[in-house]
């Protein structure tokens, strides 16, 4: 062998033959092509072994190889067809193999092959084509769902621990049925639909399941007692928790007034009050209130009268006149008003205001009947001061689902202004405060397993009747046996669900244009 056939073959043969010889090589308009055969001059017949090295016939046999800097490679073997020599033989000729490069009827080599199955098990159809092209392979999408089709399923055995959940292949319309490994976390099948049919038959089949774990669906519950009944059935505790969470979300549904709080009823305005005692507002009364605060701090500090005239800048008569008002209010009520073509009219609006009329446009047009010459805004403007201050709105209470994240959360997630709303809620609910309690000793009872307090619990929440949580208790009477085994045993779905959202990957590399088949196939081989 010289130089550069010794390169070729270490190059394109590498670790799959080494009696292939290569004759020739050559590269044109992006194709690699090589021409090789057998070293070998006798070849054993398939079906009796005998070693045979006569030729009947040859033809050329093309397979594609791995791309060489991504170029296509395609390989043509020259390929002998022997003539068997034993009489008591059935087969008269045979074709030499190779074994190693290729299978028979392939149409590229192993190392290829193994490429697009990878690639087709990552990627399926249409990204895989579109990857294989980057790479100088040429296939098309169907080819690697051909060779994905074609591979053989794995071979896991019947586990001791399995858990088993639904996933949707057409949300709403289609399911299936995904059982995995609860030990190893593997996927060990995937069955149509979700019924009890299909579950206990594969149970029937596979005998040997001990624990098998799941949702609190009553199909599974049905298909696993009829397919294994001696297993022990377990429900998962996520599920159970999240069925509370339903249930909570019912009883604060049902105590939804107690979520706001309660608004201050305003006090009751005593008749003998005045409107003339109403506090003066606007922009020249807090002039005056700032100004009268500013005089009185600077004579608390020391100051004279004629020091602060001089440092404020006003007259002294001025600053007198501050100092000697006890409140900022003699500022403005102790100087005598400006007559206003309303003042004949004022007194008969202070008494339609105290009986409760306070329409200013209604009160506009009664004192325009006794012959108010002036227009409607000086009575607005005069009324505007009797009106209170307005409040700012009430805070909108919290929700209903909130409220219920708020209870089923652990108190150490909770921030200071949650428990602060949380425990005002409380204070008024005495129902939500039991409420309250029945979950936290739940949650003791879930995180620490301590299934042997379930019976007293469900007594607990019955008596209450509270509604929601009481019919959760009840329907878990129904399938006592599996959640005290959830809240006892450490098994529970984790790795099934987890199965469930690779599956989710799975579906949308395949578009929904996958047959179940083929979906399961995808799921197995992941």
């Amino acid at each position: 062998m010289d130089l550069e056939e010794s390169c070729w073959t270490a190059l394109v043969f590498a670790g799959l033959d080494d009696e292939l010889v290569v004759e020739t090589a050559r590269s044109s308009l992006g194709l690699v092509c090589i021409t090789g055969r057998r070293r070998a001059a006798r070849e054993k017949c398939p079906d009796c072994g005998r070693c045979c090295g006569r030729v009947h016939d040859r033809y050329l046999r093309r397979v594609r190889d791995l791309p060489l800097g991504g170029r296509p490679v395609v390989i043509t073997l020259l390929v002998r067809r022997f003539i068997c020599d034993n009489k008591q033989c059935a087969r008269r000729t045979f074709a030499e193999g190779f074994s190693q490069l290729t299978t028979p009827y392939a149409r590229c080599t192993r190392r290829l092959g193994a490429w697009l199955e990878a690639i087709g098990l990552a990627l399926a159809g249409r990204a895989g084509a579109r990857l294989a092209t980057s790479l100088g392979i040429v296939a098309g999408r169907m080819t690697f769902l051909r060779r994905v089709m074609a591979l053989p399923d794995p071979e896991r055995g019947v586990p001791r621990v399995l858990g088993v959940d639904d996933f949707a292949t057409r949300r709403g319309y289609v399911y299936a049925t995904v059982i995995t490994n609860g030990e190893t976390h593997q996927v060990i099948d995937v069955l149509p639909g979700r019924e009890a049919g299909p579950l206990a038959a594969w149970l029937a089949e596979h005998p040997g399941v001990e624990i098998i774990c799941r949702d609190r669906a009553g199909a599974y519950a049905e298909g696993a007692r009829r397919g294994a009944p001696d297993a022990v059935q377990v429900a998962d505790r996520f599920h159970l928790w999240q069925n509370l969470g339903q249930a909570v979300e019912k009883t604060v549904g049902a105590h939804r007034s107690c979520l706001r709080e309660p608004v201050p009823q305003p006090q009751p305005v005593e008749d003998t009050q005045s409107v003339d005692d109403a506090v003066p507002t606007g922009r020249r009364a807090e002039r005056k209130r700032a100004a009268h605060a500013q005089v009185h701090e600077l004579i608390a500090q020391g100051h004279s009268l004629r020091a602060i005239a001089r440092h404020l800048g006003w007259g002294r008569r001025t600053v007198l006149n501050y100092a000697h008002a006890a409140r900022w209010q003699d500022m403005i009520t102790g100087m005598p008003p400006r007559p206003s073509k309303l003042d004949p009219y004022k007194p008969y609006l202070q008494h339609r205001w105290s009986e409760g009329c306070t329409n200013a446009l209604a009160l506009h047009r009664e004192i325009t009947a006794q012959g108010y010459p002036d227009g409607y805004a000086s009575v607005r403007d005069y009324l505007a001061s009797f009106r209170p201050t307005p409040t700012a709105p009430a805070p909108a209470p919290p929700s209903v689902r909130q409220v219920t994240g708020w209870l089923t959360r652990h108190p150490v997630t909770l921030s200071e202004e949650d428990r602060q709303h949380l425990k005002a809620i409380l204070s008024r609910c005495p129902e939500l405060e039991t409420a309250h309690q029945h979950i936290r000793d739940f949650g003791a009872i879930l995180t620490c397993r301590l299934g042997s307090l379930l019976p007293d619990w469900i007594d607990a929440v019955i008596h209450d009747d509270l509604p929601g949580l009481a019919g959760f208790a009840r329907s878990m009477n129904n399938d006592f046996d599996a959640v005290t085994a959830g809240l006892t045993l450490p098994w529970n779905s984790g790795s099934t669900e987890g199965a469930v959202n690779r599956i989710k990957k799975i579906k949308r590399q395949l578009y929904g244009r996958a047959g179940f088949e083929l979906l399961r196939k995808m799921i197995l081989l992941s």
